[in-house]
């Protein structure tokens, strides 16, 4: 699936986080900082990391994101997260935003990005992913 193709309903399960974007949160043109979007995101992808891992986690890697629709001001966004793939020490996690209109029940999908995360130890070294 592309980034312009837009799926019909947003993934099924509950979302990692869900938030309602702010003022505080803008650009100039009313429209949500994808930076605020990413880090989100991110956190997303963490918790999902970290629940995997049993364990501290750290962002190593994110491949690229397309913007395909702008968050507004009082858009609800979902974030959904799913393990991909893990190796011995880092796993790929798949992260899609959603946003639902503040006043109605429009959704559209707004970005996907993967994440890579290292498992550490409490040195802050990498460590092993445990086994499922």
């Amino acid at each position: 699936m592309t980034a312009r193709e837009q799926p019909e309903q947003p993934p099924e399960g509950a979302p990692v986080i869900r938030i309602t974007a702010m003022p505080a949160d803008t650009n100039p043109a009313g429209d949500i900082f994808g930076g605020w979007l990413m880090g989100m995101m991110d956190m997303a992808a963490g918790s999902a990391a970290t629940r995997r891992a049993r364990g501290r986690c750290a962002t190593v890697a994110v491949e690229a994101m397309s913007f395909i629709s702008p968050v507004r001001v009082g858009d609800e966004v979902s974030l959904y997260a799913e393990v991909l793939s893990t190796g011995r020490t880092s796993m790929r996690i798949r992260v899609e935003a959603w946003r639902r209109e503040r006043e109605g029940d429009h959704t559209n999908r707004v970005t996907t990005a993967v994440f890579t995360f290292v498992a550490l130890d409490q040195t802050g070294r990498s460590r092993p992913v445990p086994l499922v």
